[in-house]
């Protein structure tokens, strides 16, 4: 039996798997376009670039309106702060997800309510959210995480009995279709992220759609220093409604026509990254006893931010995790730890008097120590390549029993 990389055998990959290599993607048509920008000196402040972009993917994404901000932080507080959510509130959000799905909660004097997932889909259980609601429950964030969507039918029911407001959590979820609807359109507000990782990356970036006239032009004016969505710079015609503060928190036409170029490919790489993940899953299944996030069945077109697989077979329990990703990435296979429930999370900071958990998480605390995933720009690489990331990870499976220790 020929040695595993971790115990001096030959790696599967000569050179280890980087992403940055190859993630974001570059086109000349972009790099032309981003020039012609620059000597135009035309780089922010309602530009046409800003406004195209922000249609053209609230369009893509089934939505009437699209606000382009600067990251996927700032969206989620200025869309929950267009619902009318503040300090007394509660809102209620996954124990497995990002920093900043909560901690946007708190920057509006709410309190974030941590509800824990489902063990196959690993997003947000609607079995458990109706026994965390409150009369201080003002809405949900459902997150679609690394390659699932939520139950977002049972999660809208649940809405819709108690009078809650839903912003969905897309950060992960760009282009993703359940049963014929956009990811983002479906609750009252959806929020992405741009960030430098995502599925369209801008380095930094952010955008609010939604359905709603009303709710879009709070959002504007929220995250426009108080301009409504027809004003140009420098000649505002009205004031924003009285009370409301506003924030400096747009974008800039540079990361504008950076996203208009990834859009046009978005499809295309779902669909590469889904036969992937396809090919992946058929062979792992009948080869290792890996799991692997579950997608619903109504999923009409999956997105990716990465792909989960989880360790928790017996088989496998008496291996650290660490030692599994060591023996990966020894094979060239560059994976990643989750960043466990994140309440837990070294980055999370909130004080525990200022945040809610109703009930153990324990789902969230099982699953998460377990899991290893790899980031979506893996996914689109040739075919070939995709078959060495499954012989590393059958190649480590079949000697993990070595790993012990």
């Amino acid at each position: 039996m020929t040695d595993i990389a971790v115990f001096g055998g030959k790696p599967i990959f000569d050179k280890p798997l980087n992403w940055f290599d190859i993630w974001p993607p570059v086109t000349q048509n972009g790099e032309k376009a981003l020039l012609d920008l620059y000597r135009s000196r035309q780089w922010s402040a309602f530009f046409p670039h800003e406004r195209v972009f922000a249609e053209q993917f609230a369009r893509h994404h089934q939505s009437k309106h699209g606000v382009f901000m600067a990251n996927g932080t700032v969206t989620l507080q200025c869309a929950l702060k267009a619902l009318d959510v503040g300090p007394g509130d509660e809102v209620i959000v996954p124990a497995l997800t990002w920093c900043a799905t909560a901690t946007a909660v708190h920057y509006l004097g709410a309190t974030p309510v941590f509800v824990d997932i489902d063990a196959e889909s690993l997003c947000l259980d609607p079995a458990l959210v109706e026994a965390a609601i409150t009369p201080r429950t003002r809405a949900i964030i459902p997150v679609h995480l690394y390659g699932a969507m939520a139950d977002m039918p049972a999660l809208l029911a649940i809405a819709r009995r108690h009078d809650l407001r839903i912003v969905e959590d897309c950060a992960h979820m760009h282009g993703g279709l359940l049963d014929g609807r956009s990811a983002g359109s479906m609750g009252d507000v959806g929020s992405f992220s741009f960030q430098h990782s995502k599925t369209m990356a801008s380095a930094e970036g952010g955008i609010c759609i939604t359905n709603d006239d009303a709710i879009a032009e709070r959002i504007f004016r929220l995250s426009h220093i108080g301009y409504g969505p027809n004003q140009q710079q420098g000649a505002a015609t009205e004031a924003p409604p009285p009370g409301m503060v506003c924030y400096p928190f747009r974008a800039t036409a540079f990361q504008a026509l950076i996203l208009q170029d990834q859009l046009t490919t978005l499809n295309d790489r779902l669909v590469r990254y889904g036969q992937a993940v396809e090919y992946l899953e058929e062979r792992l299944s009948r080869t290792t006893a890996v799991r692997f996030q579950k997608r619903a069945a109504n999923t009409d077109r999956q997105g990716y931010f990465g792909w989960a697989m989880i360790f928790d077979h017996p088989d496998y329990r008496a291996i650290s995790m660490p030692r599994i990703k060591e023996a990966l990435v020894a094979e060239g296979v560059t994976v990643l730890p989750t960043w466990g429930p994140v309440y837990d999370y070294i980055l999370f900071n909130l004080p525990r008097e200022l945040y809610r958990i109703p009930a153990p998480c324990d789902v969230a605390h099982g699953v998460s120590p377990r899991m290893l995933w790899l980031i979506h720009p893996y996914l689109g690489l040739a075919a070939e390549e995709i078959e060495k990331i499954a012989e590393a990870i059958e190649r480590v499976c079949g000697q993990i029993h070595r790993l012990v220790g």
